[in-house]
């Protein structure tokens, strides 16, 4: 008996302490609702929502204007689309407001400052950028800070994709000055006025969070405050900010100006092969082919427009003008040289100007690389009749020689016998002949030779004329196109 009253003693002693546990967790369950009673931040966030009405503009008197101070810190420039004219870049935005019904004492809650609250709680002004043409992939920030006093503090970054008037005519050496503007869409100044946070200096100056590793570089951000009205009763204020920003060109010289100089120089160096080869020809043939090819590969680098042509993609048009003159002032020159049967000497007002003042003029010291021209050969007409008369006296002298020989008798012989020909004529007489006509032959063709040499010499002093006047024009051009792109480099 004892022993079983030991047991139940035990088992109800057990029993007792279960159901102790069991009413505790039952009463904690039951005043769950004030679990969070003695927590400073729920007591506050409590005290400042009760009530709360985040669409009504948050001041006691509606007659004073909430004054939205904003700032603005470039972090980076995403990318410039030239031919849309749409500008990315990626801002640290800040923007402060005092609200007039978020105020307490931080001595009531533990001395709190400040605390975050969820934007969508408050009122928050309706502050937008006017050159928004899409909208970025820009990070959801859901709270704003609270500072006791009221200010309330909303920092965001922004990805930025707005119109930009882009003016590509200096590429790739170009500034571009884009600006965005913030302003209230519907509040006018008597609601809503724009100030800076920081001076305009500060935000001019400052780089401290740009990427400064891509292709293009900020100089400078200048901020300006306007106000403006459209029926010219209620005015609006707004600050613009913008953003001045300069292309690197080492890529684009490297890419695109580099090669085109170096076949430009190539150009140049063809001029040094004889102009009476046809290997100039061909040469210059070529680099006007390798030239197209390349217009063709560095067309998509190019930005294109439709308001206007970048000052390089004229530059390429021009080289490749002077290469197509090249080519024709040296198949001109080939054309003039080259050796024709039937080419007339060279006209006696061509050999004074070209020979003469033209060589004089360029300081040509050897004007006649092959020598002064022989006298020219006289008539051919002239020349056939003194060989016939020549062959009449050599006839007359043969008959003069056969009479000697009768009168001293057949035995004394004062010379070769002639033997007659069949109608009338002799050896000699035929040889004769064929020795004219030899003559004639090489007589006419070196004056074919003599002309071919002067139209070699005017070719080669037009060839020099000519390689100067493209050789000035050339470095013309290319001094006035290096002087604009260093000016505007360096603006």
């Amino acid at each position: 008996m004892r022993f079983s009253a030991l047991w139940a003693a035990l088992g109800a002693i057990l029993l007792g302490a279960w159901r102790a546990r069991s009413g505790h967790c039952n009463s904690t369950r039951k005043s769950s609702p004030g679990r969070f009673s003695n927590a400073t931040l729920i007591r506050l966030s409590d005290y400042l929502s009760n009530g709360y009405r985040k669409g009504v503009r948050p001041v006691r008197d509606w007659r004073q204007s909430t004054t939205v101070s904003i700032d603005l810190m470039v972090y980076a420039i995403l990318s410039v689309d030239e031919k849309n004219q749409v500008l990315t870049t990626y801002i640290w935005y800040r923007q402060e407001w005092p609200d007039e019904f978020l105020v307490w004492n931080p001595d009531d809650f533990d001395n709190i400052t400040q605390v975050s609250v969820p934007t969508a709680t408050i009122w928050v002004p309706d502050i937008l950028i006017n050159e928004f043409v899409d909208v970025g992939k820009s990070p959801e920030i859901p709270f704003v800070y609270v500072r006791c006093d009221g200010l309330v503090r909303n920092y965001k970054p922004i990805q930025v994709v707005t119109a930009c008037s882009l003016n590509i005519y200096n590429f790739p050496f170009d500034l571009q000055n884009c600006s965005i503007t913030f302003q209230s869409w519907l509040h006018t100044i008597k609601d809503i006025n724009i100030s800076l946070i920081r001076k305009p200096e500060e935000v001019m100056i400052d780089k401290s969070v740009f990427m400064n590793q891509g292709e293009w570089e900020l100089l400078y951000v200048l901020s300006q405050y306007n106000s403006f009205t459209i029926d010219k009763e209620d005015y609006y204020a707004e600050i613009k900010f913008n953003l001045v920003i300069r292309r690197r060109p080492l890529f684009y010289t490297v890419s695109l100006l580099l090669p085109s100089v170096f076949l430009m120089v190539m150009d140049i160096v063809g001029f040094y092969l004889p102009p009476d080869s046809g290997e100039r020809v061909s040469f210059k043939i070529t680099l006007l082919l390798g030239y197209s090819v390349f217009l063709i590969i560095v067309s998509d680098t190019l930005p294109a427009t439709a308001i206007g042509t970048p000052l390089i993609g004229v530059y390429f048009v021009v080289c490749m003008a002077l290469l197509v003159i090249s080519l024709t002032e040296t198949v001109l020159i080939v054309r003039l040289v080259h050796k024709q049967d039937l080419q007339p000497h060279v006209p006696e007002w061509v050999e004074r100007l070209v020979l003469q003042r033209a060589t004089t003029l360029l300081c040509i010291r050897n004007a006649r690389k092959f020598g002064p021209p022989p006298p020219r050969p006289h008539d051919p007409s002239a020349l056939r009749e003194s060989n016939m008369n020549t062959g009449r006296c050599n006839h007359h002298g043969g008959e003069g020689v056969r009479d000697t020989e009768k009168a001293m008798g057949p035995g004394v012989g004062l010379g070769p016998v002639v033997l007659p020909l069949k109608g009338g004529g002799t050896v000699l007489e035929s040889i004769l002949q064929e020795i004219s006509s030899i003559r004639l032959f090489l007589e006419r063709r070196e004056e074919y030779r003599e002309i071919a040499r002067e139209w070699l010499q005017v070719g080669y002093v037009l060839d020099v004329l000519l390689f100067r006047l493209y050789l000035v024009a050339m470095l013309a051009y290319s001094l006035t196109l290096g002087t604009l792109w260093s000016v505007w480099q360096y603006a």
